[in-house]
């Protein structure tokens, strides 16, 4: 992943070089130092300074040019006594090949579905106007009561009690619908910490509450009231929905490109599993000879 990122950090780095200096003619395989018969480019630059550790990353580089060049030259002439890669080496290169290719196939999926209108089409389908995604203002009126009775308590007073609670808040509701105001009837009523507010709990995304007053919110619309009340371990509540928000295509788009691609890319590599014959042979191999560096000759 190491490479693969600081391969794309090149690719962006070398479209600004070729933006900048376009004039000149300037490009990936512009020579900048011949070493016997081995050119060294401004491509081979740009990629070797993109994998430079990050505290390296932030220097000028007009500090680094110079750097970066005496590297390459080395690394030319030390080049130049080997005739051979190792055993490891090799596999590294067919490694370092495979994921290059690999990575170039998944950009361009990815460039290949994400449009405008894909983007747009997801976000109507999955996010505008689907309350798993939603910010909500309420008001509530409760009426405390413990979820099971107490240790000292029987479960036909605890039910009891309990359905005394739940009267109460029926008769907010009815209170309600004949006009009298919520506010005023939670001061005086509620009794959980937000009466002094008039039962107001401002905003919230979902998922913050209780399951059973998130799925309350979740069916009703900005404005209503609810029509039973909701019973949660806290107690029973009146529940008002003063308004919902949805979040902006802009704030959700890296994660709608981001399932885009996700599922393009896997559908690609379905396909891919589909038509070619993938065969492993593993069943004789002993998974800590993952270890043995002897295998390769090192």
């Amino acid at each position: 992943m190491l490479f693969q990122r600081a391969t794309m950090t090149a690719a962006v780095l070398l479209a600004s070089a070729l933006g900048a200096q376009a004039d000149s003619h300037v490009n990936a395989d512009t020579v900048v130092a011949t070493v016997g018969d081995t050119e060294i480019t401004l491509g081979h630059m740009i990629v070797l300074k993109a994998r430079l550790p990050e505290q390296y990353q932030s220097l000028p580089n007009d500090v680094l040019f110079d750097g970066i060049l005496d590297q390459l030259v080395q690394q030319s002439l030390l080049a130049e006594t080997q005739e051979t890669l190792s055993i490891g080496s090799r596999k590294s290169l067919e490694n370092e090949e495979r994921a290059l290719l690999s990575s170039e196939a998944v950009r361009g999926i990815a460039n290949e579905v994400t449009s405008e209108e894909a983007v747009q089409a997801a976000y109507d389908a999955d996010y505008a106007g689907n309350p798993e995604f939603a910010r909500f203002n309420a008001h509530h009126i409760l009426f405390l009561i413990d979820p099971v009775p107490g240790a000292d308590e029987t479960q036909e007073a605890f039910d009891a009690r309990d359905a005394e609670q739940r009267a109460r808040a029926e008769e907010v509701i009815a209170d309600l619908a004949a006009g009298e105001d919520f506010a005023t009837i939670a001061q005086e009523r509620s009794e959980g910490p937000s009466a002094s507010a008039g039962g107001a709990l401002g905003w919230f995304e979902s998922g913050r509450m209780v399951p059973e007053f998130d799925a309350a919110v979740k069916d009703m619309s900005a404005g209503d009231i609810s029509v039973e009340p909701v019973r949660t371990q806290f107690g029973w509540h009146v529940i008002r929905l003063n308004e919902v928000q949805y979040p902006e295509l802009d704030a959700v788009r890296p994660q709608i490109v981001e399932t885009i691609q996700r599922a393009a890319i896997d559908a690609r590599l379905t396909e891919l599993r589909d038509s070619v014959e993938v065969t492993t042979s593993t069943d004789e191999i002993d998974p800590t000879l993952l270890d043995d560096l002897s295998l390769l000759g090192e």
